[in-house]
């Protein structure tokens, strides 16, 4: 910092020594040395509040970029999410319209079959005719029934008189 080599500090230290005299040279000393030590924190102190200043000052300006893109992306998403809700509602009104015109020609439908029959037959089954449909075996006509055609088996003819034991 004052580039004082070996030698200028011991003509200071002669200096000192025979102007102070040897009694209050180490009281001087030991005060010189603390009022430096003091200047060398005190310029610590300083130098590292500028530096976090500095730091700070370029965390603002990152932390404002970085704001300033997520507004931008929050206003190109919001954009976006709005013309998407619009063609839904575009859509869901085509949907709507198509389905009101589909459903005319099958109430038409339904009302030519169902216009000469009285709305008593177009009840359910009573539960006597679902019980004996229930009832019914299902045949499938792709299964080849092997026993269908065979007569019934008739009894196995019985010995006329037991064996007698020997």
């Amino acid at each position: 910092m004052f580039e004082i080599s070996f030698g200028e500090i011991l003509l200071i230290g002669v200096v000192a020594l025979v102007v102070l005299g040897p009694e209050r040279l180490p009281t001087v000393a030991r005060t010189l040395g603390a009022l430096v030590g003091r200047a060398q924190r005190f310029v610590a102190t300083v130098k590292s509040d500028i530096q976090q200043q500095a730091n700070l000052t370029g965390l603002n300006e990152l932390r404002q970029d970085i704001e300033d893109a997520a507004q931008s992306f929050k206003g190109q998403l919001d954009s976006e999410v709005r013309g998407v809700r619009e063609a839904m509602e575009q859509n869901s009104a085509e949907l709507r319209s198509l389905a009101d015109e589909a459903r005319a020609p099958v109430e038409e439908a339904a009302n030519l079959i169902h216009g000469g029959l009285q709305p008593d037959l177009l009840d359910p089954l009573p539960a006597d005719v679902e019980a004996q449909a229930e009832a019914a075996p299902v045949k499938d006509e792709n299964q080849l029934d092997l026993f269908d055609d065979l007569p019934p088996a008739a009894p196995a003819p019985q010995p006329a008189d037991p064996p007698s034991p020997r």
